[in-house]
C-alpha cells in the first residue's frame, strides 16, 4: 500500500493513502464580543502566555525533583493543570482569531445581541433576567443565554410587551418580553 502525504488547508501535516478523501469538519460562525468581553480575553490570554505557562513550568521542575516521576502526584497533578491551561489558551486563541467585535447595544425597547432582557413564561408570574450574548460575555448576577438557543433567537428582533414561541425539548413554550436593558 503507497501511502500519501499532505497539509490540509489548517496546516495539519496528513499521512494516508485515502488523502484525498480528508474531509475537515465546518468552522463555526465567528463569536460576536462586546469589546469590554474581548479586551478580558486577550488580558486573560496575556496572563496565561506568560505568567502562567512560567508557573506551571516551576510547578512541574519542583515536583520532579520530587524523584520517581511513575509515582510522583504532585508531577501528574502539575502536568493535568498544564494541560487544562493550554487547552484553554486554544481556545483564547481561536475565539479571539475568529470573533466579531459588536457596538454596545443601545437603550431600545427591541431584544439585540447585548442586552438584558426580563421575560415571563406564557402562564407564570415570575419573571427571570438574562444577558443575551456569547457565554464569554459576563455581567454580574445574570446568567448568559446565547443568541443561538432556541430561546435566544425567539427572542432576538422582540420588542417589549410582545409575546415569542420556540421549541423546548418538551414542546412549544411561549413567553414575554418585560423588559429590556442595556
Amino acid at each position: 500500500m503507497q501511502f500519501q502525504e499532505g497539509t490540509t488547508s489548517t496546516g495539519v501535516l496528513v499521512f494516508g493513502p485515502a488523502l484525498r478523501s480528508l474531509a475537515l469538519p465546518a468552522m463555526a460562525d465567528p463569536k460576536q464580543l462586546s469589546q469590554q468581553a474581548h479586551d478580558r480575553l486577550q488580558a486573560e490570554l496575556e496572563d496565561l502566555t506568560t505568567r502562567g505557562r512560567i508557573d506551571i513550568a516551576r510547578k512541574i521542575e519542583t515536583a520532579r525533583e520530587l524523584g520517581d516521576l511513575s509515582e510522583n502526584g504532585d508531577y501528574h497533578a502539575a502536568k493535568e493543570e498544564q494541560g487544562k491551561m493550554e487547552g484553554r489558551i486554544m481556545h483564547l486563541e481561536g475565539t479571539l482569531e475568529d470573533c466579531i467585535i459588536v457596538a454596545a447595544a443601545e437603550a431600545t425597547d427591541t431584544v439585540a445581541m447585548g442586552n438584558v432582557v426580563e421575560i415571563r413564561y406564557e402562564g407564570d408570574t415570575v419573571t427571570e433576567k438574562y444577558l443575551v450574548g456569547s457565554i464569554e460575555e459576563r455581567r454580574e448576577g445574570i446568567t448568559i443565554m446565547s443568541s443561538e438557543s432556541p430561546l435566544g433567537a425567539a427572542l432576538l428582533g422582540a420588542k417589549i410587551g410582545e409575546t415569542v414561541s420556540y421549541e423546548a425539548p418538551g414542546g412549544m413554550l411561549a413567553v414575554e418580553i418585560v423588559s429590556v436593558e442595556v
